[in-house]
Order: C-alpha cells, then sequence, then structure tokens
C-alpha cells in the first residue's frame, strides 16, 4: 500500500515560477498539471516544461495529471511522462473502467498511476478500477461529476464519496484524499470540509494554494486526546503480549478488539508524519 499523503498541491505546469514555488514547498505532493490549470493554448508549452521542473526536483515526490485519452493533447502527454525518471508518477483524469488504466500502463510503464473518477459511469466501476494493476489511488474529480450527475451542490456527491472511499479501502488502497477547495478566502469553510471528509475516511486533500496546506494538515492531523486513547489500546495490546494474555484491557476495564488496535495504529502513524512549518 502507498503511504499515506496529508497535502497534495496543485499547479499548472505552463507556469514554471509558480510550479518551482511549488517544488519548494511543504506540500506531500507536487502535481505539475496539464489539464484543468492549462488553457488550451498553453498545453504544449505545459507539457514541454514538466521534464525540466522534475529534473530540477531530484527526489521530490512529483505527479503529473495529464489531459484524458480523448482530448487532442492526451497521448502526447502520457507519451511525454513516459520519459520521465520513473519514480514520478501519473494522474489520469476522467477514468471509467480498468482498460483504461491499463491502456495507460502500456504507455507509461510500470510508474504509479493515480486514477480520477469523474463520471456516474467511473463511480460505479469504482471498484473494477480501483483493483486494476498499477493503480496507487483513486480520487473523485468534483467539478466534473457534479456536472455530469447534475447535483447542485457538494451534498449530492455525498453518496458518491463514500462510494469511493469503501472501494479503496475493499482495493487495499490508502484512503482517498479529498477534492479541491476553490474558495481562496474561505479557509474556515476548508477546515470545516476536511472535518467532514475526515468523518467519512477521507485522509488529506488536494490543494491549488500553498496557503491551503497548513489548514488541511491541521484538519486531518490526530487531536492530543485521540493520539493519548491510541497510545493507551497500543499499550494495552503490549502488555498483553508481555504477559503472555490473549486478552487486552484499557485502563477503564474495557476489553481491545482487534478493530480498535487497527484504528489507534492509524492514529499513531497519522500523528508521526512530518508536520507542515507553517
Amino acid at each position: 500500500m502507498s503511504p499515506l499523503v496529508l497535502t497534495l498541491l496543485y499547479v499548472p505546469a505552463d507556469r514554471v515560477g509558480r510550479a518551482r514555488k511549488a517544488l519548494a514547498s511543504p506540500a506531500g505532493v507536487v502535481i505539475l498539471d496539464l489539464e484543468d490549470a492549462v488553457a488550451p493554448a498553453a498545453k504544449d508549452a505545459a507539457r514541454e516544461a514538466v521534464p525540466s521542473l522534475v529534473a530540477e526536483a531530484p527526489g521530490r515526490a512529483v505527479q503529473v495529471r495529464v489531459n484524458a485519452a480523448a482530448t487532442p493533447w492526451g497521448a502526447d502527454d502520457l507519451a511525454m511522462v513516459a520519459g520521465l525518471p520513473a519514480a514520478v508518477s501519473v494522474r489520469v483524469p476522467k477514468v471509467e473502467t480498468a482498460a483504461d488504466v491499463a491502456a495507460v500502463r502500456e504507455v507509461v510503464g510500470e510508474r504509479d498511476v493515480h486514477v480520477l473518477i469523474e463520471t456516474a459511469a467511473g463511480v460505479e466501476a469504482a471498484y473494477l478500477v480501483a483493483s486494476a494493476p498499477g493503480v496507487a489511488s483513486i480520487g473523485l474529480g468534483e467539478a466534473d461529476l457534479a456536472s455530469d450527475l447534475g447535483v447542485v451542490d457538494g451534498d449530492g456527491l455525498a453518496w458518491c464519496r463514500q462510494r469511493l472511499v469503501v472501494a479503496a479501502r475493499a482495493a487495499g488502497l490508502p484512503p482517498p484524499a479529498m477534492a479541491v477547495w476553490t474558495d481562496l478566502a474561505d479557509a474556515d469553510g476548508l477546515a470545516a470540509s476536511c472535518r467532514d471528509g475526515r468523518r467519512l475516511g477521507f485522509v488529506g486533500r488536494a490543494a491549488i494554494h500553498p496557503e491551503q496546506l497548513a489548514v488541511i494538515e491541521a484538519a486531518f492531523r490526530p487531536s492530543a486526546d485521540e493520539v493519548a486513547r491510541a497510545n493507551e489500546v497500543v499499550a494495552a495490546v503490549d502488555a498483553a503480549a508481555r504477559a503472555g494474555s490473549g486478552t487486552a484491557v484499557l485502563p477503564g476495564g474495557r476489553f481491545v478488539d482487534v478493530a480498535m488496535v487497527e484504528q489507534a495504529r492509524r492514529v499513531l502513524d497519522l500523528a508521526a508524519r512530518p508536520g507542515h512549518p507553517g
């Protein structure tokens, strides 16, 4: 399973100065975007900029979001990605079938494929897509999905969001990251939305500006109380193991079950991740 990432930062690849700043940011992953953030007239320039940007940041966690296969730019985008270092992964929009993933891998090779589900057909096939060889994560492209479904606000996507969480878990993938929050002036709304997503099972979120990163980090990191409770669970299990007992009991007398241990270790894993400096 791929490691958990709390922040992913989109940046248009044709805006080279902004892309360099993004690569130097504390984002867990930088997504060099060739798709929605790039105007049609700038598609070629964006594609041509990616190899140099990647070369300037060796070791940086980078994904390249390509244009969909049905567009005039999709094939050239994938051919460019195929020439990048293997550690650079590809983010593919509008995926609807496992065959879509296979077609991408035929071009880009064994690198990780991060899938965006953006249509009703994609949602219906979410588990099959998530289970396809090479898929490292799945996420929702909520603007396109909302348009496809004809829903008027985020509440109309609640079932799709939960479906994605279930599909990722069933396929053995990391929990999905949330889609972008587009209102840069509403940090409180971003934080509240992240907390709602965390309750649904999402971990982390994509951002469109570096100022959003700290808000996302704070919303998805476990609280001090959560960490204390998780440590109690793990300590009880360790104490039972040392005593040769198969039964672990918390200080208040509650028995510890397998689900509690798994959740506790997930909380501690998130808490131990490097923090955002801002």
